[in-house]
Parts: C-alpha cells; structure tokens; sequence
C-alpha cells in the first residue's frame, strides 16, 4: 500500500458524517484535505479541529449543484496545496416518499446533488488530475440503494444507480491519464441522514421506529448491525492507497452482507 503522504483530497459533504471521518483518516494518514460543504461555518469548524489535531486541512465553502461554485472550490484547494489527488464525491441528501406522491422539485433536488454533484464536481477535479497525466483518484459514495430498489427513495435509488455509470465511464476514460475511479456503496450507516429517516419510514409504513431498524434497515444483513463511519472510511482509504490501476471502476458494497456481488 501506498502512503497518502503529499496527497490531497477534496471531501465534498465533509462537514459531518461519512465525508467527516473520511476526511479525519486521510489526514492521519498524511493527506491535506479541503473540507468541502455547503455550510462553510462548519466546514472551517472540521478543519480547524484537524489542524489542531495535527493535520492540514482548509474548509472550502461548495454548493455542489453550482457549476461555478464547484468550479471555484476546486480552484481554491489546488491553490492552496498546489495539486489534487483525490476527490471523495459524498455530498448527499435524502427525502422520502411514494413515487406518486414525490414532488418534482424535490426529485430534482435530489437528482442534482447527489448526480449532478458527482459529475460538476468530477469535471473539476479532472482539470487538474489530467494535466501532465498526474492521475488521481475519484471515489463517488454510492449506496446499497446503487444496486438495490426500495420503497420510497425513488430519486435517491435512481442517482445512485448512475454513479455506477459514472464511475465506470470515468475508469475507461481516464485510464491514459493514470485516472482511476470507484463507488463505495454502505448500507445502513447511522449518520445524520439515516436518523432522520427512521421516524419518516415509520410514519409512512405505519410501524414502530424499532421495525424501520430491524425489519427494514437491518432485515438482510447477516448480522443485523449497522455499518460504521469507519467502515466506510477504512475502505475510502484502501481504495485511495491501492497501489495500481488493476483495481478501478468498481463498486464496492460495505453493508453486513445486505447485498452480495
């Protein structure tokens, strides 16, 4: 394995859960990381913290659905740390509810963060990882739900099967210029986001909070436990050390065995 040592990584979504204890590991791991959110004032708040803990990381201020806001971040990180190796595509937002009853503008939310983000913020980064063919690595945070439908999440489930189209579209074209790619897909990870739909899909399934998370949440893991923030961040750093290309493009399922490939 490689070091991450001289590297930098650009989280976006870092301000808190899974983008958070990435950008916590990569920085024990050597890395200068920008923390990328759309909530610039916790952003500056995680870095300072890594600072303070002995790592280099900026807090960069990125509404991933802005094309020139991406554009701007990116540009900004580079110029703080002189290059970019790494981007974690991780900023994500859920919302619930049946398919005939899902408002457009909140399909289109959800299509522009969690897809739209992961292309603007792709093409950035792409500016730098192919000039001179440096390379890079793309790491987008996929889901279960990348592979797997489920009731309510339909806008949710449809972008997460497109980054698995992105990324691997990303594998074969940045190949010549030492650019690799992956999804990382957790199952049920209690961040902010799940906790706050345990109640919803109780409401709408009309069961207890205590069934949303053993009869729907852990239902078909072998084990029923949750995945943890460092379980996901443990793989982003695996995915970000291998040291060749003969591991690229693929979608990787971290989930208790919810779903096997």
């Amino acid at each position: 394995m490689n070091s991450l040592d001289g590297k930098v990584a650009l989280i976006t979504g870092a301000a808190s859960g899974l983008g958070k204890a990435i950008a916590e590991l990569y920085a024990k791991h050597g890395a200068s990381v920008a923390i990328a959110d759309i909530n610039q004032q916790a952003a500056d708040a995680v870095a300072a913290q890594i600072n303070a803990a002995g790592g280099k990381a900026i807090g960069v201020a990125m509404d991933v659905t802005s094309e020139d806001a991406v554009n701007a971040g990116t540009d900004q990180v580079v110029a703080a740390f002189g290059h970019l190796d790494v981007l974690i595509s991780n900023a994500g937002v859920q919302i619930i509810n049946p398919i005939d009853q899902f408002a457009f503008a909140d399909w289109k939310k959800m299509l522009a963060i969690h897809l739209d983000g992961g292309f603007l913020t792709t093409k950035a980064a792409l500016k730098h990882m192919y000039k001179d063919d440096r390379g890079g690595i793309v790491i987008y945070m996929g889901s279960v739900h990348s592979h797997e439908a489920s009731k309510l999440k339909a806008p949710y489930v449809t972008a997460k099967h497109g980054l698995l189209g992105l990324a691997r579209t990303l594998a074969k074209e940045g190949a010549p210029h030492n650019v690799r790619s992956h999804v990382i897909c957790p199952g049920f990870v209690r961040t902010p986001l799940v906790e706050k739909q345990i109640p919803e899909q109780a409401k709408e399934l009309g069961i207890s909070e205590d069934e949303v998370i053993r009869n729907v949440m852990l239902k078909d893991t072998v084990d029923a436990t949750f995945t943890t923030v460092e379980d996901i961040a443990q793989t982003a750093l695996y995915l970000a050390t291998f040291p060749s290309a003969a591991l690229t493009g693929q979608s990787i399922v971290v989930s208790h065995g919810w779903f096997m490939q």
